[in-house]
């Protein structure tokens, strides 16, 4: 339900905040001598951030003509895959919105809804995840090679101590560091949103229906300790003296059948008369 909310609101604001950008960097070139000079310098550039297509020109202080300077740098690779990422990010994420709402009793059939669903999220929590620190190197690699001190270093005019060249204006670095970290908050939100789709799955259902063979015969145990202390507890106590060893016991039934089997054959035996036999 969290992806419903606020997975549209995130991606959007991811993609919209990259491919939205265009920065600027401005520099000032004086020739010494009172010769040719540039006093601004325009450098544009933005998405899909292509900087070796970027040219400015520059003066050249010792003749009266410009040269045309390019940039170094191609990153729009990182940059596109990261807006794609969002793009088709929203595209599902508004899809699983409305299958949510008005679809909810075909999404639970057949358990095939939450399986699909489970899948694909875990698969944006990973392209998520690879494409925000791809992002975040390339963020990295485009402010170094807009770094004034770098581009400065491309003009020829600039290398020469009688020339002084500076930075006026230099781009702002705030949306593409806010696209960054929306990258970062849609790892954070899908992976999360993982465990809710996996509870709607008939996997963490059976689980629950069944459980593990180490709970059950846990407690079986418990079970079969619990008896076992209550049947000893139950058991009577025939006095607080000293109890007969068991040698004695059994001593004492041998002796008890020995006399039994005696008085038996005493009384089997017939009666004898030393007299004559009363008729």
């Amino acid at each position: 339900m969290c992806m419903v909310i606020f997975a549209p609101i995130f991606a959007i604001c991811a993609f919209a905040t990259c491919g939205g950008y265009y920065g600027r960097l401005q520099v000032k070139v004086d020739c010494g001598g009172r010769r040719q000079s540039n006093l601004s310098i325009n450098i544009d550039f933005g998405y899909p951030f292509r900087l070796q297509d970027v040219h400015f020109k520059a003066p050249l202080c010792e003749a009266e003509r410009e040269e045309i300077i390019f940039l170094d740098g191609d990153f729009s690779s990182a940059a596109q895959f990261f807006l794609t990422v969002g793009v088709f990010a929203f595209l599902y994420s508004l899809l699983a919105t409305i299958v949510y709402v008005f679809y909810q009793n075909n999404y639970l059939k057949n358990n095939r809804g939450p399986l699909v669903d489970f899948v694909v999220t875990a698969v944006f929590s990973f392209m998520w995840l690879v494409s925000s620190c791809c992002w975040a190197k390339t963020l990295s690699d485009i402010k170094t090679a807009t770094n004034p001190t770098q581009v400065l270093l491309l003009i020829s005019a600039c290398r020469a101590q009688e020339n002084k060249c500076t930075a006026t204006q230099e781009p702002l670095w705030s949306q593409l560091n806010t696209s960054a970290v929306f990258g970062f908050v849609n790892v954070v939100l899908w992976v999360g949103n993982i465990w809710f789709v996996f509870k709607e799955t008939g996997w963490y259902k059976t689980g629950q229906r069944y459980p593990t063979r180490s709970a059950s015969g846990k407690r079986a145990s418990e079970m079969r300790q619990r008896l076992y202390s209550e049947s000893s507890f139950e058991q009577p106590e025939e006095g607080f003296g000293p109890q007969p060893s068991r040698q004695d016991s059994f001593n004492q039934q041998i002796n008890r059948q020995v006399s039994f089997n005696q008085s038996q054959v005493s009384l089997s035996l017939p009666h004898a008369y030393l007299g004559k036999p009363v008729i």
